[in-house]
Protein backbone atom coordinates (compact mmCIF):
# COMPACT_ATOMS: atom_id res chain seq x y z
CA UNK A 1 0.00 0.00 0.00
CA UNK A 2 1.40 3.03 -1.08
CA UNK A 3 1.43 6.31 1.95
CA UNK A 4 1.64 9.59 2.11
CA UNK A 5 2.47 11.51 4.81
CA UNK A 6 2.29 15.11 5.98
CA UNK A 7 3.87 17.92 8.51
CA UNK A 8 1.89 20.56 9.75
CA UNK A 9 5.60 22.07 11.58
CA UNK A 10 4.99 24.65 14.12
CA UNK A 11 7.99 26.56 16.44
CA UNK A 12 7.56 23.72 19.41
CA UNK A 13 5.31 21.21 17.72
CA UNK A 14 4.61 19.40 14.64
CA UNK A 15 1.12 17.77 13.61
CA UNK A 16 2.23 14.53 11.66
CA UNK A 17 -0.95 12.57 8.98
CA UNK A 18 -0.17 9.74 6.94
CA UNK A 19 -2.98 9.00 4.78
CA UNK A 20 -3.28 5.68 1.84
CA UNK A 21 -3.76 6.47 -1.37
CA UNK A 22 -7.68 6.28 -0.57
CA UNK A 23 -6.88 9.45 1.35
CA UNK A 24 -7.92 7.72 4.38
CA UNK A 25 -5.96 8.96 7.61
CA UNK A 26 -3.35 6.06 8.59
CA UNK A 27 -2.04 7.79 11.03
CA UNK A 28 -2.68 11.60 13.36
CA UNK A 29 -1.09 12.81 15.78
CA UNK A 30 0.40 16.12 17.39
CA UNK A 31 4.31 15.81 18.49
CA UNK A 32 6.90 18.17 20.27
CA UNK A 33 9.61 19.00 17.67
CA UNK A 34 11.41 16.03 18.53
CA UNK A 35 13.54 14.19 15.52
CA UNK A 36 13.83 10.83 17.43
CA UNK A 37 10.08 10.91 18.41
CA UNK A 38 9.05 11.61 14.45
CA UNK A 39 11.38 9.38 12.98
CA UNK A 40 10.13 6.41 15.60
CA UNK A 41 6.32 7.49 14.45
CA UNK A 42 7.22 6.97 11.03
CA UNK A 43 9.53 3.78 11.08
CA UNK A 44 6.58 1.25 10.89
CA UNK A 45 5.87 3.03 7.74
CA UNK A 46 8.91 3.39 5.99
CA UNK A 47 8.66 1.30 3.11
CA UNK A 48 5.10 2.36 2.12
CA UNK A 49 5.87 6.11 2.76
CA UNK A 50 6.40 7.66 -0.83
CA UNK A 51 7.43 10.94 0.30
CA UNK A 52 6.98 13.24 3.03
CA UNK A 53 5.02 16.92 2.84
CA UNK A 54 7.16 19.37 5.27
CA UNK A 55 5.61 22.93 5.61
CA UNK A 56 8.61 25.68 4.55
CA UNK A 57 8.45 27.80 7.96
CA UNK A 58 11.74 29.46 9.27
CA UNK A 59 12.52 26.24 11.53
CA UNK A 60 12.16 23.50 8.78
CA UNK A 61 16.23 23.13 8.56
CA UNK A 62 16.55 20.30 11.55
CA UNK A 63 13.40 18.45 10.02
CA UNK A 64 13.79 18.23 6.22
CA UNK A 65 18.16 17.52 7.04
CA UNK A 66 16.62 14.92 9.62
CA UNK A 67 14.22 13.01 7.11
CA UNK A 68 16.91 12.93 3.98
CA UNK A 69 19.39 11.69 6.50
CA UNK A 70 16.68 8.98 7.65
CA UNK A 71 16.23 7.67 3.88
CA UNK A 72 13.25 9.45 3.32
CA UNK A 73 11.54 11.92 0.00
CA UNK A 74 11.02 15.02 1.28
CA UNK A 75 8.93 17.54 -0.61
CA UNK A 76 9.70 21.09 1.28
CA UNK A 77 5.53 22.61 0.41
CA UNK A 78 5.75 26.17 -1.20
CA UNK A 79 3.10 27.46 1.41
CA UNK A 80 2.22 30.90 -0.32
CA UNK A 81 0.70 29.07 -3.33
CA UNK A 82 -0.92 26.12 -1.24
CA UNK A 83 -4.90 27.12 -1.61
CA UNK A 84 -7.50 25.80 -0.11
CA UNK A 85 -11.36 26.34 -0.24
CA UNK A 86 -12.00 29.50 1.26
CA UNK A 87 -15.64 28.43 1.95
CA UNK A 88 -15.00 26.13 4.43
CA UNK A 89 -15.88 27.58 8.03
CA UNK A 90 -13.32 25.22 10.50
CA UNK A 91 -10.00 24.34 9.72
CA UNK A 92 -7.68 22.99 12.08
CA UNK A 93 -3.53 21.44 11.94
CA UNK A 94 -4.66 18.56 11.72
CA UNK A 95 -6.78 19.28 8.40
CA UNK A 96 -3.82 21.21 7.16
CA UNK A 97 -1.85 18.27 7.21
CA UNK A 98 -4.05 16.28 6.00
CA UNK A 99 -4.65 18.92 3.18
CA UNK A 100 -0.68 18.46 2.31
CA UNK A 101 -0.74 15.13 2.02
CA UNK A 102 -3.88 15.05 -0.29
CA UNK A 103 -1.96 17.45 -2.66
CA UNK A 104 1.17 15.08 -2.03
CA UNK A 105 -0.93 12.15 -3.21
CA UNK A 106 -2.22 13.51 -6.35
CA UNK A 107 0.87 15.30 -7.55
CA UNK A 108 -0.24 18.94 -7.52
CA UNK A 109 1.85 19.99 -4.36
CA UNK A 110 3.31 23.04 -5.05
CA UNK A 111 7.13 22.65 -3.82
CA UNK A 112 9.99 25.45 -2.93
CA UNK A 113 13.58 24.51 -2.83
CA UNK A 114 15.77 23.12 -0.41
CA UNK A 115 18.53 24.80 0.21
CA UNK A 116 21.71 22.92 0.28
CA UNK A 117 22.55 21.70 3.71
CA UNK A 118 26.86 22.34 3.24
CA UNK A 119 25.78 25.89 1.83
CA UNK A 120 23.71 27.39 4.24
CA UNK A 121 26.26 28.07 7.29
CA UNK A 122 27.96 30.54 4.71
CA UNK A 123 24.73 32.03 3.56
CA UNK A 124 23.89 32.09 7.50
CA UNK A 125 27.21 34.33 7.64
CA UNK A 126 26.15 36.88 5.00
CA UNK A 127 23.05 37.10 5.71
CA UNK A 128 24.37 38.18 9.20
CA UNK A 129 26.50 40.66 7.56
CA UNK A 130 24.00 42.03 5.87
CA UNK A 131 21.65 43.03 9.06
CA UNK A 132 24.91 44.96 10.69
CA UNK A 133 25.48 46.72 7.53
CA UNK A 134 22.06 47.75 8.08
CA UNK A 135 22.59 48.38 11.24
CA UNK A 136 25.64 50.74 10.51
CA UNK A 137 23.45 52.67 8.13
CA UNK A 138 20.72 53.19 11.02
CA UNK A 139 23.93 55.05 13.09
CA UNK A 140 25.36 56.78 10.61
CA UNK A 141 21.58 58.11 9.39
CA UNK A 142 20.75 58.98 13.33
CA UNK A 143 24.42 61.06 13.39
CA UNK A 144 23.74 63.02 10.37
CA UNK A 145 19.98 63.51 11.45
CA UNK A 146 20.95 64.95 15.12
CA UNK A 147 23.98 67.25 13.42
CA UNK A 148 21.24 68.58 10.68
CA UNK A 149 18.82 69.49 13.01
CA UNK A 150 20.85 70.76 15.57
CA UNK A 151 23.45 72.71 13.57
CA UNK A 152 22.26 73.44 10.12
CA UNK A 153 25.20 71.70 8.65
CA UNK A 154 26.03 68.53 6.53
CA UNK A 155 28.14 65.92 7.56
CA UNK A 156 29.34 63.39 5.29
CA UNK A 157 30.27 59.28 6.24
CA UNK A 158 33.93 60.09 6.30
CA UNK A 159 33.25 63.37 8.03
CA UNK A 160 31.30 61.03 11.25
CA UNK A 161 34.65 58.80 11.29
CA UNK A 162 36.11 62.07 11.76
CA UNK A 163 34.78 63.11 14.69
CA UNK A 164 36.38 64.05 18.10
CA UNK A 165 35.83 65.42 21.37
CA UNK A 166 36.02 69.06 19.44
CA UNK A 167 34.42 68.52 16.66
CA UNK A 168 31.50 66.93 18.33
CA UNK A 169 31.37 70.10 20.49
CA UNK A 170 30.95 72.53 17.35
CA UNK A 171 28.00 70.35 16.01
CA UNK A 172 25.93 70.02 18.97
CA UNK A 173 26.11 73.24 20.15
CA UNK A 174 28.40 72.68 23.30
CA UNK A 175 25.40 70.75 24.46
CA UNK A 176 26.58 67.55 26.73
CA UNK A 177 22.94 65.79 26.04
CA UNK A 178 23.56 65.78 22.04
CA UNK A 179 27.56 64.74 22.73
CA UNK A 180 26.83 61.71 24.31
CA UNK A 181 23.86 61.03 22.07
CA UNK A 182 26.13 61.14 18.92
CA UNK A 183 28.98 59.39 20.58
CA UNK A 184 26.73 56.16 21.94
CA UNK A 185 26.18 55.75 17.91
CA UNK A 186 30.34 56.35 17.00
CA UNK A 187 30.99 53.87 19.80
CA UNK A 188 28.21 51.21 18.11
CA UNK A 189 29.74 52.55 14.66
CA UNK A 190 33.09 51.15 15.51
CA UNK A 191 32.25 48.44 17.12
CA UNK A 192 29.66 47.54 13.69
CA UNK A 193 32.67 48.38 11.62
CA UNK A 194 35.20 45.69 13.16
CA UNK A 195 32.37 42.85 13.45
CA UNK A 196 31.27 43.30 9.69
CA UNK A 197 35.15 43.35 8.63
CA UNK A 198 35.38 39.86 10.89
CA UNK A 199 32.58 38.31 9.00
CA UNK A 200 33.29 39.71 5.38
CA UNK A 201 37.43 37.99 5.79
CA UNK A 202 35.49 34.46 6.83
CA UNK A 203 32.59 34.42 4.59
CA UNK A 204 35.49 35.46 2.03
CA UNK A 205 37.93 32.60 3.12
CA UNK A 206 35.10 29.87 3.44
CA UNK A 207 32.99 30.75 0.01
CA UNK A 208 33.82 29.20 -3.22
CA UNK A 209 32.77 30.55 -6.10
CA UNK A 210 30.51 28.58 -8.47
CA UNK A 211 31.92 28.84 -11.91
CA UNK A 212 29.09 29.96 -13.40
CA UNK A 213 29.20 33.13 -10.74
CA UNK A 214 32.49 33.92 -11.91
CA UNK A 215 31.91 36.82 -14.01
CA UNK A 216 28.93 38.31 -12.03
CA UNK A 217 31.68 40.75 -10.35
CA UNK A 218 31.49 42.36 -14.03
CA UNK A 219 28.43 43.75 -12.84
CA UNK A 220 28.58 47.77 -12.16
CA UNK A 221 27.94 47.44 -8.39
CA UNK A 222 28.43 44.49 -7.41
CA UNK A 223 32.00 43.58 -5.85
CA UNK A 224 33.21 40.62 -4.13
CA UNK A 225 30.65 40.13 -0.94
CA UNK A 226 27.94 41.38 -2.70
CA UNK A 227 28.20 38.90 -5.88
CA UNK A 228 29.26 36.27 -2.84
CA UNK A 229 25.27 36.93 -1.46
CA UNK A 230 23.77 36.94 -4.85
CA UNK A 231 25.31 33.50 -5.77
CA UNK A 232 24.48 31.70 -2.25
CA UNK A 233 20.64 33.52 -2.28
CA UNK A 234 20.41 32.76 -5.67
CA UNK A 235 21.17 29.04 -4.80
CA UNK A 236 20.88 26.93 -8.26
CA UNK A 237 20.28 29.23 -11.00
CA UNK A 238 18.59 26.11 -13.52
CA UNK A 239 15.44 26.63 -10.96
CA UNK A 240 14.80 29.56 -13.11
CA UNK A 241 13.91 29.06 -16.86
CA UNK A 242 13.28 32.38 -17.36
CA UNK A 243 14.65 35.56 -16.59
CA UNK A 244 11.30 36.85 -15.29
CA UNK A 245 11.26 34.24 -12.66
CA UNK A 246 15.12 35.20 -11.18
CA UNK A 247 13.24 39.13 -11.35
CA UNK A 248 10.11 38.04 -9.27
CA UNK A 249 12.11 36.20 -6.74
CA UNK A 250 14.64 39.03 -6.00
CA UNK A 251 11.53 41.26 -5.90
CA UNK A 252 12.32 43.17 -8.05
CA UNK A 253 8.85 42.83 -10.16
CA UNK A 254 5.95 45.05 -9.55
CA UNK A 255 2.91 43.39 -6.94
CA UNK A 256 -0.40 44.90 -9.28
CA UNK A 257 -3.75 42.78 -10.21
CA UNK A 258 -5.13 44.28 -13.14
CA UNK A 259 -8.36 43.87 -14.91
CA UNK A 260 -9.74 45.84 -17.72
CA UNK A 261 -7.17 48.44 -17.72
CA UNK A 262 -7.61 48.97 -14.20
CA UNK A 263 -5.38 48.34 -11.19
CA UNK A 264 -7.59 46.42 -8.54
CA UNK A 265 -5.15 45.50 -6.13
CA UNK A 266 -1.81 44.31 -5.36
CA UNK A 267 -0.54 40.69 -4.30
CA UNK A 268 1.91 39.69 -1.85
CA UNK A 269 5.05 41.95 -2.34
CA UNK A 270 6.59 39.28 0.13
CA UNK A 271 7.12 36.74 -2.08
CA UNK A 272 10.38 35.91 -3.15
CA UNK A 273 14.17 36.24 -1.52
CA UNK A 274 14.59 39.37 1.22
CA UNK A 275 18.12 38.88 0.88
CA UNK A 276 18.35 38.82 -2.53
CA UNK A 277 16.37 41.81 -3.23
CA UNK A 278 18.47 44.13 -0.57
CA UNK A 279 21.54 42.35 -2.45
CA UNK A 280 20.40 44.13 -5.71
CA UNK A 281 19.16 47.17 -3.94
CA UNK A 282 22.66 47.73 -2.44
CA UNK A 283 24.31 46.77 -6.11
CA UNK A 284 22.01 49.71 -7.67
CA UNK A 285 23.09 52.66 -5.29
CA UNK A 286 26.67 51.23 -6.04
CA UNK A 287 26.15 51.42 -9.66
CA UNK A 288 24.31 54.87 -10.33
CA UNK A 289 26.88 56.12 -7.94
CA UNK A 290 30.14 54.90 -10.24
CA UNK A 291 28.60 54.46 -13.89
CA UNK A 292 27.44 57.25 -15.94
CA UNK A 293 24.98 55.51 -17.99
CA UNK A 294 23.41 53.99 -15.00
CA UNK A 295 22.82 57.42 -13.24
CA UNK A 296 21.70 58.61 -15.86
CA UNK A 297 18.55 56.07 -16.66
CA UNK A 298 18.23 56.77 -12.63
CA UNK A 299 17.64 60.50 -13.16
CA UNK A 300 15.20 59.72 -15.88
CA UNK A 301 13.03 56.94 -13.66
CA UNK A 302 12.95 59.69 -10.86
CA UNK A 303 11.82 62.45 -12.99
CA UNK A 304 9.12 60.69 -14.10
CA UNK A 305 8.17 58.82 -11.08
CA UNK A 306 10.31 59.09 -7.51
CA UNK A 307 13.50 58.00 -6.13
CA UNK A 308 12.02 54.03 -4.66
CA UNK A 309 10.86 53.64 -7.39
CA UNK A 310 14.02 54.31 -9.81
CA UNK A 311 16.13 52.70 -7.35
CA UNK A 312 14.11 49.71 -7.51
CA UNK A 313 14.11 49.81 -11.22
CA UNK A 314 18.17 50.03 -11.63
CA UNK A 315 17.65 46.58 -8.91
CA UNK A 316 15.50 45.23 -11.50
CA UNK A 317 18.16 46.30 -14.68
CA UNK A 318 21.02 44.82 -12.66
CA UNK A 319 18.63 41.35 -11.62
CA UNK A 320 17.88 40.73 -15.17
CA UNK A 321 21.81 41.37 -15.92
CA UNK A 322 22.76 39.07 -13.44
CA UNK A 323 20.68 36.23 -14.94
CA UNK A 324 22.52 36.48 -18.31
CA UNK A 325 25.84 36.49 -17.13
CA UNK A 326 25.32 34.29 -14.96
CA UNK A 327 23.02 31.91 -17.32
CA UNK A 328 25.02 32.50 -20.46
CA UNK A 329 28.30 33.09 -18.30
CA UNK A 330 29.74 36.22 -20.29
CA UNK A 331 30.39 39.62 -18.95
CA UNK A 332 28.27 42.57 -18.05
CA UNK A 333 27.31 44.67 -21.22
CA UNK A 334 26.04 48.12 -19.40
CA UNK A 335 24.76 49.41 -22.83
CA UNK A 336 22.35 45.96 -23.21
CA UNK A 337 21.62 46.59 -19.92
CA UNK A 338 20.78 50.24 -19.70
CA UNK A 339 19.96 50.84 -23.18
Amino acid sequence: MRLYAAIDLHSNNSVLVILNQSDKVVYEKRHPNDLPTILAQLKPHKKSIQAIAVESTYNWYWLVDGLLEAGYEVKLVNTVAVKTYDGLKYTSDEHDARHLAHLLRLGILPTAYIYPKEERAVRDLLRKRAQLVRDRVTHILSIQNLVTRNSGKQITQAGIRRLDENTLGLFCGGNAFRVMAIKSSLEILRCLDGQIAVLERKALEQAKVKPEFKQVTTIDGIGEILGMTIMYEAGDMERFEEVGQFASYARCVGSSRWSNGKKKGENNRKNGNKYLAWAFVEAAHHAVQYNERVKKFYQRKKARTNSVVAWKAVAHKLARACYHVVKDRIAFDEARAFA
